[in-house]
């Protein structure tokens, strides 16, 4: 097992991903052991000295200017949890929620919080032993960081809120009860350190970065085998036209799409047929596709700078210097957040466009709705209504949460990023996309069929055949939800990508594929 060490090697979204699934080994180093009890020691020398610091021996927010007596900043922060600790809706999905332990224990081994070694140790815990704080979906502004959604992540350490514990959902209390665990003691600033922060923001927006990568890669490859059902033109892929205009994405996806099918009997037996050009849902494959990856590209950057960072407040420098800025502030990931979410939908938008286009039986071979004894039958007809409708729903989803921000906590904080939502709506699209792929795949792979005895190419062949292997051709009208779900299987395992890799000798990889691997 690979073995990441907490505030010192930097920190891939794939990385967090595979300490959620267990795959690799979150530590702490002695020399990050000792820069957290640094930190914790500045923290104790503020107290011990009387010295007025925000969220040391301060209320919160509003309350910044009332006093707390020493001998309750360790109830402050127990009474920060419990009163922000306001979220509603349904439990997000308990890997998300271990991803926000996994980017808060990073943040604060980072030795700039003030927390206790003990805190720390006790949150690793609870991600090797996949015990689980559940936290509501909704309830985070993303100003303060993503204050209620933190909270009921962390109520847990001190006994309390709910967890996920052997695929049920427990009261924590009777689940330390059970494994002979006390809850933690907070000392001072903890609780403002714990749920200051984007780490819920963040977390969606890591499962987006890599979610994102499996979902254009498998629309290069379902695009590929559509533009080979329908007889498209391979010239539109030829590098000699995308060094003129040479965006990273654009020149990956017509270098891979053009590696695909290169050699191809299918196209080269419709080399001189009459059609001048393609319809831009086919010719325009580089330019879409290769924006969005493009987009992406700078969500991977936006999202990692932000989950190697320290975003709690007040940062402790030292015991002399502490600063209270907005580091937690959502609105650096929020907007990024919200261009991916667009970037995704028009890899559904134009999925639904080739799925109409496979329909029109304009294509020498291919039957009308994709089947031959329509009438009867009506074939493929219905499954675009499909594809229109979550392409509508996106088109919905993608008004911007950032373009809002509603003040909250008397006015203190009269900005906010509305991230949280920007990082719900996103996975909520790249989910609704995976079904319109799952639709193109479908036709394309029906399409293709009509091509026998021509062949493609050997990385194309193996695809189709592994569709065929799950999913047959269809001659007549039947259920389709089985089949359909089959098709959404294949497209979220990833395992086209895989296979494609794997024949290919990774000839499947376009120009700059430096780019975009490894995640």
């Amino acid at each position: 097992m690979n073995t990441f060490k907490y505030g010192v090697d930097f920190l891939q979204s794939s990385i967090a991903l595979g300490i959620a699934r267990g795959t690799v080994n979150g530590i702490l180093t002695e020399e990050v052991i000792k820069d957290i009890e640094k930190s914790a020691g500045y923290v104790q020398e503020i107290v011990d000295s009387g010295k007025v610091v925000y969220g040391i021996n301060t209320g919160f927010g509003p309350l910044c200017t009332t006093l707390i007596d020493a001998n309750d900043t360790r109830k402050l922060q127990e009474n920060i949890l419990m009163s922000h600790a306001v979220g509603v809706g349904e439990p997000i999905d308990k890997e998300l929620s271990k991803l926000m332990m996994i980017l808060k224990v990073h943040a604060l081994s980072k030795g700039f919080s003030g927390v206790q070694l003990s805190t720390v140790q006790r949150i690793i815990w609870h991600i090797q032993q996949d015990i689980v704080p559940v936290v509501p979906k909704q309830g985070s502004v993303g100003a303060s960081g993503d204050l209620a959604p933190l909270s009921h992540l962390f109520l847990p350490l001190i006994g309390l809120g709910k967890v996920f514990y052997k695929d049920e959902i427990r009261n924590t209390a009777d689940v330390l009860d059970e494994l002979q665990m006390k809850p933690v003691a907070l000392g001072a600033k903890e609780g403002l350190a714990l749920i200051n922060g984007t780490q819920f923001m963040a977390a969606h927006g890591v499962k987006a970065v890599v979610e994102m990568n499996r979902l254009m890669n498998n629309a290069d490859l379902i695009a590929t085998l559509m533009i080979e059902g329908l007889n498209g033109s391979i010239k539109p892929f030829f590098s000699e036209l995308h060094q003129l205009r040479p965006y990273k994405g654009n020149v990956f996806v017509a270098s891979t799409i053009h590696n695909l099918l290169s050699g191809s009997a299918i196209l080269e037996s419709h080399k001189n047929c009459s059609r001048v050009q393609d319809p831009y849902s086919m010719r325009c494959i580089p330019q879409v596709h290769g924006a969005s990856r493009n987009a992406w590209l700078h969500f991977k950057e936006i999202i990692e700078t932000e989950i190697n960072a320290v975003t709690d407040n007040p940062i402790i420098i030292n015991s002399e210097l502490t600063i209270s800025g907005g580091s937690f502030h959502g609105q650096p990931i929020a907007l990024p957040l919200d261009y991916a979410t667009l970037a995704v939908s028009e890899l559904g938008n134009i999925s639904d466009r080739r799925v109409y286009l496979s329909l029109e039986g304009e294509t020498n071979g291919v039957p009308k709705l994709l089947m031959k004894a329509t009438g009867l039958n009506s074939g493929f007809m219905i499954l675009q209504y499909t594809t229109a409708a979550i392409a509508s729903e996106n088109k919905g989803l993608c008004f911007p949460a950032s373009a809002d921000s509603i003040p909250t906590s008397m006015g203190q904080e009269d900005h906010v990023s509305m991230g949280s939502i920007s990082g719900r709506k996103l996975l909520q699209v790249i989910d609704n996309v995976d079904k319109i792929l799952s639709v193109e795949l479908l036709c394309a792979a029906q399409a293709k069929d009509f091509h026998r005895p021509l062949q493609s190419t050997a990385v194309v062949e193996a695809l189709h055949q592994h569709i065929r292997k799950h999913i047959p051709h269809l001659e007549e009208d039947q259920p389709m939800q089985d089949i359909m779900d089959k098709a959404l299987a294949l497209v979220k395992s990833g395992e086209l990508v895989e296979l494609a890799k794997a024949t290919g000798d990774k000839a499947y990889f376009g120009a700059g594929v430096e780019h975009f691997e490894n995640y």
